[in-house]
């Protein structure tokens, strides 16, 4: 059961004389020519022939260069667990409006869009399993550059546009440890274009079904030793579902300076504001019959979500003390205002944080072992934290006027993340890894106005972890962990787990069902085993791993008819629970002829989240989320430019209440896109037929908590059938 009062129980260049050393490579290829030498010439006797003159001395200089996304996936060969990168060169071959369109394929990673707006359900081996779309992600760290965006609130999910970006990494679990990540599903971090890898001048407009707009100017160079990269984005959805209108402005800039081989900074910018409509939850029958209408009575209040203009501002300095060791310090600040507009009563939030990021790295030799050791610390900590509840449908409030104040509550947070990493070889080609970190935690949850009621809470953790990675051969990797993870309750978390306004007179009375108390959370920990491999052999590659986390206190939400009419969700701990899994990515190249590919990626996740013995609901599931889903595709790339996929995503049923007596149907989706490169230029087209079947069918689940044979309404669909265009231009 739950406690408190909540309900829920480098490749090396060569040369040589008249060849260009070279081998076959993916990756882009330089080659240096050195201008021809002259050969002197004797004149000859006049009795013998002139010899022919020699022949020019050309000598061609080589060199590979591994694109940004491989030289990340090798530096994250060293972490042994399961990671992967996302290259967005290949991400941008289709329609790229939400993150659930760039976090596909991944395994581990669920991400659903529903509405088509910016905050989608995102959850890593059931991190933040119960929380659902528009509400600050959870139970992850997620970066700009390897700096932190997550704050004690979670973090703001409107920056994250997935234009302008190089690539992202998926460091599943306690394999985010290196950048201070503790959580329980681990980090993301988007890595933004530079004036080095961007087209002088591009441009990129999409468009589709359901109103869908969506267009991008970038612009980015280098100028001696300093660069710029500058992208403008604004998209436009009317909704496949009704009041589902979403619109998007934003910015992402960076601009970089090299002072010589050794110090270089870059300052980062991001601005974006949003507006989506907010539809509510439908039931499993509503969704099967007519998925687009909206829940009653949210399209006649007009409900949505804004984000009226979040601001990002960040620095990293990297210094490499010497060819061994280097040093990044980094620091950034985040101006994030909030204004729901859900529900009879609007949620005005202010939130602004600062962060800062240290991280020194060294790589030793020691007793004829190599060892690479790695010390950091990360920090975010709220500068300005507040929520004010204030009456937008007088008639619910029994005509309290428009605007009046329901409710004022002050947050507060810091989370301070010391860890410190040792990899050796102790042996040829097996690492053995020792880490620790400690974390310094403070919550403060303060209900200001009608009544007071303060709670305060602060915490020293430590977090083991340790680890091998084997390496038999070339082709394979070997790799095991045991880690520790640790998550505290976002600070506004402690508020929504207390008791109720239920009073008689005014003010009280009209700030019935808005919360009285901030209510005792503790931190959600786990013990996490985790053994796999990766590796390439015969045209596939692959990575597999298994995972089992023993989790205390795991931090819950759930829906009931009373949270759902004031816009929220009721949190609290949970007693024991397991999560276990099974991830597998394949890729395959099927067939290659003339410069032709045919190829196929797969991408599986086995999800098994339950109670341990608890006393209301015994070995129950944890219901949110599909215990089976699978993504595949096959994919041809021609020579000329010309490439075509069709993929499935297949998703088991899914629990919709704790009970699990209530259930969203299991579903098979469709989708085909076809699409022209220009060779050699930067050019594109392509269009994308999404859901090719039309399939009704519920995308998120947000889980209530008993359904006792009832239909409950905590789902919300995914899309029908969509056909989706897009071109993209560059000049360099």
């Amino acid at each position: 059961m739950v406690i408190g009062s909540s309900l829920l129980g480098f490749a090396p260049g060569a040369f040589a004389a008249d060849t260009v050393a070279s081998s076959p490579t993916p990756h882009s290829h330089e080659t240096q020519h050195v201008r021809p030498t002259r050969q002197s010439v004797t004149p000859a006797a006049p009795d013998r022939a002139a010899p022919s003159p020699a022949r020019p001395e050309v000598i061609s200089v080589s060199r590979h260069r591994l694109s940004p996304a491989s030289r990340a996936e090798s530096r994250l060969a060293s972490i042994p667990g399961a990671t992967s990168v996302i290259d967005a060169q290949k991400v941008l071959k289709g329609r790229n409006f939400t993150n659930a369109d760039a976090l596909s394929f991944q395994p581990g990673v669920f991400a659903q869009s529903s509405g088509g707006g910016d905050g989608i359900r995102l959850s890593i081996r059931g991190s933040g399993i119960a929380t659902g779309t528009n509400y600050f992600r959870s139970g992850l760290l997620m970066m700009f550059d390897g700096l932190p965006v997550t704050t004690p609130a979670g973090t703001p999910y409107e920056l994250f546009e997935p234009l302008g970006l190089r690539y992202t990494e998926v460091l599943r679990g306690a394999n985010a440890f290196d950048y201070g990540g503790m959580q329980l599903g681990g980090a993301l971090n988007y890595v933004s274009m530079t004036g080095y890898d961007a087209q002088r001048y591009q441009a990129r407009v999409e468009a589709g079904s359901f109103g869908y707009v969506k267009e991008q100017l970038s612009s980015g160079g280098v100028f001696g030793k300093f660069d710029y990269y500058i992208s403008a984005t604004n998209s436009y959805r009317g909704g496949y579902q009704d009041n589902t209108k979403a619109t998007s402005f934003g910015l992402n800039a960076n601009f970089g300076y090299r002072f010589n081989d050794r110090v270089s900074t870059r300052a980062f910018f991001r601005y974006r504001q949003t507006d989506n409509g907010y539809p509510g939850y439908l039931t499993r029958d509503q969704i099967l019959s007519n998925p687009r209408q909206a829940q009653s009575p949210y399209y006649a209040w007009g409900a949505h979500r804004i984000q009226p203009g979040t601001k990002y501002y960040g620095s990293m300095t990297t210094i490499r003390i010497d060819d061994k060791s280097k040093i990044e310090v980094g620091g950034n600040y985040q101006d994030a205002p909030i204004d729901i507009q859900n529900t009879a009563s609007s949620q005005i939030w202010g939130y602004k944080t600062i962060a800062g990021v240290l991280n020194y790295d060294r790589h030793d030799v020691l007793a004829g072992h190599r060892s690479d050791t790695q010390f950091g610390i990360l920090s975010y900590t709220d500068i300005e934290a507040w929520q004010r509840n204030r009456i937008r449908v007088s008639s619910v409030f029994g005509g309290v006027p428009d605007g009046t104040l329901l409710r004022n509550v002050k947050y507060g947070g810091t989370e301070n993340y010391f860890h410190l990493r040792n990899n050796t070889e102790v042996a040829h080609n097996l690492w053995l890894t020792a880490a620790g970190a400690v974390a310094f935690i403070k919550r403060t949850s303060d209900v200001t106005y009608p009544n007071r009621s303060d709670l305060h809470t602060a915490s020293v953790n430590f977090i083991p972890r340790g680890g091998f990675r084997y390496i038999p051969d070339k082709h394979v990797e070997i790799y095991g962990n045991v880690s520790r993870s640790l998550q505290p309750p976002n600070d506004w978390n402690y508020n929504y787990a207390g008791n109720y306004y239920n009073a008689a007179s005014y003010p009280l009375q009209a700030a019935a069902g808005e919360n009285s108390t901030s209510g005792r959370l503790r931190n959600q920990t786990a013990t996490t085993f985790e053994i796999g491999t990766t590796g390439h052999y015969f045209h596939n590659k692959w990575s597999l791993s298994y995972y089992h986390s023993s989790v205390h206190n795991e931090l819950l939400t759930v829906t009931t008819p009373a949270s759902l009419a004031a816009g929220t969700s009721i949190y609290g701990n949970a007693s024991p629970t397991m999560h276990q899994g099974v991830e597998i990515s394949l890729e395959t190249e099927l067939l290659k002829w003339a410069g032709n590919t045919l190829s196929l990626r797969q991408a599986y996740t086995y999800q098994d989240f339950r109670y341990k013995h608890d006393a209301v609901f015994g070995n129950n599931h944890l219901p949110g989320i599909p215990e089976h889903f699978y993504q595949g595709e096959i994919h041809l790339d021609m020579r000329n430019g010309f490439y075509a996929s069709f993929n499935a995503q297949v998703s088991s049923k899914v629990g919709a209440s704790y009970d699990m007596t209530y259930f969203a149907p299991s579903y098979h989706i469709y989708n085909a896109n076809i699409g022209y490169s220009w060779p050699h230029k930067h050019r594109e087209v392509f269009i994308s037929f999404n859901n090719l079947a039309n399939t009704h069918y519920a995308a998120i689940v947000v889980p209530g908590y008993q359904a006792a044979g009832k239909q409950l309404s905590v789902m919300q669909p995914g899309d029908g059938f969509g056909v989706f265009v897009g071109a993209s231009i560059g000049f360099d």
